[in-house]
C-alpha cells in the first residue's frame, strides 16, 4: 500500500511536463540538479535556527533593547484559583457577564474580584514590548542576511531581468551553489518560524500567518522537486525587499523613536505594494502563468504551482487592505490601537502597577507627544506581515 502511494506521488507526469521524466533529471554531463532527499537537512536546520534565535535573542537583541531603553515588563500575578484557570483555558479568556456571575457563585468572590481576576490573567499572557523587540530583531537580521544574499546570488542572473529566460532549456537547468542555500536557508527559516509559532506574539491573523507559512514552504518544495528554482528564488527575494523594511519599523517603534518608524513604514508601504501587488502578480505570476505553456503542454505541477502563488497572493492582498486601512486612519488622525493586537492588550485600562484590590486607578491623561490621538502613527507598524 505504502509502495503504490509513494509510486503514485512521485508520478513523473504529476510533477514534469509530458515528454519528461525523472530520469531527465539525473546528474550528469556535470550538471547537478536539486532532489528532494536534499529537504531533509531543512529539518535539523530550523530546529538549529530556533537555537541560535534564542541565543541570539538572549545575549544580543536583550541588551540591544536595554541600550534602546526597553524594560522588561512586571505583571501582577493573578491569585491562584483552579475553577477560574479551568475556564480561561478551556472556555474562554474574556468571559460573558453570565459566566462571570456563574463563576462567582462557583468561587465565592464577588463579581468584581472575577472580573479583575481574568483581567490580571489576559495581562500574564500579554507579550511586553522586550518579547517583541527582540523578536522583531531576530526577524530583521535574517531578513536582511536573506536579502543581501539573495541579491548576490541573481544580481548577474539574466533570469533576474528578463523572466523569460527562466523556463530557457527547463528543466535541463543545473543548480548553483547559491541557490542551494538561499533555498535550503529560507527553508530552514520558514520551518523555524512554524515550530516557533506557538510561544511567539499571537495576532488576530495567526491563522493568516499559518497558512502563509504552510503554504510558502510547500511552495518552495514544489518547486525544489521540479525544479522551478529560478522561479522560487524570484519569490524569495521580492518577500525579502518589504520585510527588511516592516522588521525595522517595529524595531524603532518599540525604541519609540517616532519620526524614524513611521517613515520606514511609509517606505515598507511602498514597497510592499509594488512587490507584491505588481511585481508578484504582473511578472512572476505571468511568468509562471504564460511562459511555461510556450515550451511544454500544461501539467498538473503547472497548475498546482500557479495555485499556490495565487494563495500567496491573496494573502498580500489581505495584508495591503490592513496597511491601506491603517494609513488612512494615521493620516485623517483616527488610528487609536494596533488593527492586528487582540483589543484587551490594547483597550485594557487599569495597569497592574495601579490596581488594588477594590480600586482601579484612573488611566492617566494620553501625552500628545506619543502621535496622533496619544498613539504613537507607528505601533501599526506591528501589524502587517
Amino acid at each position: 500500500m505504502l509502495d503504490t502511494l509513494y509510486e503514485w506521488f512521485w508520478w513523473d507526469k504529476i510533477w514534469l511536463p509530458a515528454e519528461l521524466s525523472w530520469a531527465d533529471l539525473e546528474d550528469k554531463e556535470e550538471r547537478i540538479y536539486a532532489k528532494a532527499s536534499d529537504l531533509y537537512v531543512t529539518v535539523p536546520y530550523a530546529f538549529g535556527f530556533l537555537l541560535v534565535r534564542y541565543l541570539f535573542e538572549r545575549y544580543i537583541a536583550t541588551q540591544l533593547a536595554v541600550s534602546a531603553g526597553i524594560k522588561q515588563q512586571v505583571h501582577l500575578k493573578a491569585v491562584d484559583s483552579p475553577i477560574l484557570e479551568v475556564f480561561y483555558m478551556t472556555r474562554s479568556r474574556n468571559p460573558v457577564q453570565a459566566d462571570i456571575d456563574g463563576l462567582s457563585k462557583k468561587c465565592g468572590w464577588s463579581v468584581r474580584q472575577v472580573e479583575r481576576w481574568f483581567r490580571r490573567r489576559r495581562r500574564q499572557d500579554y507579550p511586553g514590548v522586550m518579547k517583541k523587540f527582540r523578536e522583531a530583531s531576530w526577524r530583521f537580521c535574517f531578513y536582511l542576511c536573506a536579502f543581501i544574499g539573495g541579491v548576490l546570488a541573481l544580481y548577474d542572473k539574466e533570469w533576474l531581468y528578463d523572466t523569460r529566460e527562466v523556463w530557457t532549456a527547463y528543466p535541463k537547468q543545473s543548480m548553483l551553489s547559491s541557490q542551494y542555500w538561499y533555498y535550503i536557508l529560507e527553508m530552514s527559516f520558514y520551518g523555524c518560524l512554524l515550530f516557533s509559532v506557538t510561544f511567539d506574539v499571537k495576532r488576530k491573523d495567526f491563522r493568516e500567518q499559518i497558512v502563509h507559512h504552510i503554504a510558502t514552504l510547500i511552495l518552495l518544495s514544489f518547486s525544489w522537486c521540479a525544479n522551478f528554482i529560478r522561479v522560487g528564488t524570484l519569490v524569495m527575494l521580492i518577500h525579502d525587499a518589504s520585510d527588511v523594511l516592516l522588521e525595522s519599523a517595529k524595531l524603532f517603534n518599540y525604541a519609540r523613536w517616532e519620526k524614524t518608524s513611521n517613515t520606514l513604514f511609509v517606505f515598507f508601504a511602498v514597497v510592499f505594494m509594488v512587490t507584491r501587488l505588481i511585481i508578484f502578480p504582473f511578472w512572476l505570476i505571468h511568468c509562471t502563468w504564460v511562459y511555461p505553456i510556450l515550451h511544454y503542454p500544461a501539467f498538473f505541477g503547472y497548475y498546482f504551482f500557479n495555485v499556490m502563488l495565487v494563495v500567496l497572493l491573496g494573502l498580500h492582498i489581505f495584508w495591503a487592505y490592513l496597511i491601506l486601512r491603517m494609513i488612512r486612519k494615521f493620516l485623517f488622525g483616527t488610528l487609536t490601537r494596533d488593527e492586528r493586537s487582540d483589543v484587551d492588550e490594547e483597550d485594557e485600562q487599569d495597569t497592574s502597577s495601579t490596581e488594588e484590590e477594590g480600586h482601579v486607578q484612573q488611566p492617566k491623561p494620553i501625552n500628545k507627544k506619543d502621535g496622533k490621538n496619544g498613539y504613537s502613527g507607528l505601533s501599526s507598524a506591528d501589524r502587517v506581515h
